[in-house]
């Protein structure tokens, strides 16, 4: 009996998981929400802003779209590793490509929406 309903529960906690993930933007939803918040008062080069920054973009990678999602995680990244109390000057180096590259890409797939 136990095992019936723990598996009962589990199949409803997975039926309600499913039914209540979000949606995926499309690119044009995805480059609107990052221009808004880029734009905001709290993207500065300061380590708060940095952070803050960063911590309005992973509410968007959530739901971005699939062509977004891996440069906003590589921006994100960038962001952490920057606002670090002591960054690692080596890893910054590192993901500087991919930083660079992430960028290129929402320029890339946000100009063609317009």
């Amino acid at each position: 009996m136990k095992k019936t309903l723990t598996l009962l529960i589990a199949a409803a906690a997975l039926l309600g998981a499913a039914g209540c993930s979000a949606p995926t933007m499309s690119n044009a939803e995805t480059c609107a929400r990052i221009q808004t918040v880029g734009s905001g008062p709290t993207s500065t080069s300061d380590k708060a802003g940095m952070i803050r920054l960063a911590n309005r973009l992973r509410p968007i990678k959530a739901t971005a779209s699939d062509e977004l999602r891996a440069p906003l995680q590589s921006f994100i990244d960038y962001l952490d590793e920057s606002a670090k109390g002591a960054p690692d000057a080596g890893k910054l180096q590192d993901m500087q490509p991919k930083y660079t590259a992430a960028g290129q890409t929402l320029s890339t797939v946000c100009a063609a929406g317009q």
